[in-house]
């Protein structure tokens, strides 16, 4: 019985050598046959994923593809668009998002998101990063000054506006401002990271940081990542999923994706064919 169970045990170590670990955690994000409209429109046409736990997951395809509205699906931000409507089921840890009485400020507290543009409000540096735990309720000023220099910390931003958190955040530069958005998002400390674009306004030197940023930030967080740049996509993330006319025609390891797509769509976009 000895010599079995260790045959067994030497088995297992081989098998954990040679599977992907991300693959045998339970999903952090679970779609099933996610369809959506926009009145007479079908945006999203039945989509099946599974998003991994603490990876960088890439969506590319085409402009007008569904990539934006299927993000958005992740935390109800395109509840807001007149005629929006969905079919099908999406869970968060588990937890289906889109069933009766969900708490969407809760929701949105657990999945940040960090849009094209940097949309820094009028305010100060510490009061961004401060704004989400104080219309949380948080009042302990030690609290909230802690947390601010950790988001900012965490967002590679701390050492260049430490000495000046009062400064307005609209004063800063564009690559700053994006970082500045990513801390505020960090402050309320979620376990999803929704990014839309996030670069696509900023030069060369912002966008390494905030690729570099992204690469730190997914020991902690689960990131999803739109994004139109195909060699960003395969800088930076983990796995890569590629939307073409509101489907889902692939989704694989980055690496796969762009070495060695399965679908003829998938290579042909990638190679600059179409798109």
């Amino acid at each position: 019985m000895e010599i079995v169970a260790e045959k067994k045990k030497q088995k297992n170590m081989t098998l954990d050598r040679i599977i992907d670990p991300t693959l045998k955690k339970t999903p952090k994000i679970e779609v099933t046959d996610a369809k959506v409209w926009y009145g007479d429109f079908q945006a999203i046409k039945g989509i099946d994923m599974n998003i991994k736990t603490n990876a960088v997951t890439a969506f590319i395809g085409p402009s007008g593809c569904g990539k934006s509205t299927f993000l958005r699906l992740f935390n109800r931000m395109n509840d807001y668009v007149d005629g929006f409507r969905m079919e099908g089921k999406i869970k968060v840890d588990g937890d289906n998002i889109y069933k009766k009485k969900v708490n969407v400020e809760e929701l949105r507290k657990e999945i940040g998101m960090v849009f094209q543009k940097p949309n820094p409000f009028p305010k100060s540096i510490f009061e961004n990063v401060a704004y989400g735990l104080k219309i949380q309720g948080i009042k302990d000023k030690k609290f909230i000054a802690d947390r601010v220099e950790k988001a900012l910390r965490q967002a590679d931003l701390w050492e260049e506006v430490k000495e000046d958190l009062k400064k307005s955040g609209l004063a800063l530069s564009g690559g700053q401002q994006q970082r500045l958005c990513i801390a505020r998002t960090l402050a309320v400390e979620p376990s999803i990271i929704l990014m839309d674009e996030p670069t696509s306004a900023l030069d060369p030197i912002s966008t390494a940081k905030i690729e570099n940023l992204i690469f730190q930030l997914k020991e902690k967080y689960t990131i999803v990542i739109v994004t139109h740049n195909m060699q960003q996509a395969s800088r930076i993330s983990d796995y890569t999923a590629f939307f073409y006319l509101g489907e889902l025609i692939e989704y694989d390891k980055t690496k796969t994706i762009f070495t060695n797509p399965e679908k003829t769509q998938t290579e042909n976009y990638i190679t600059g064919r179409f798109g």
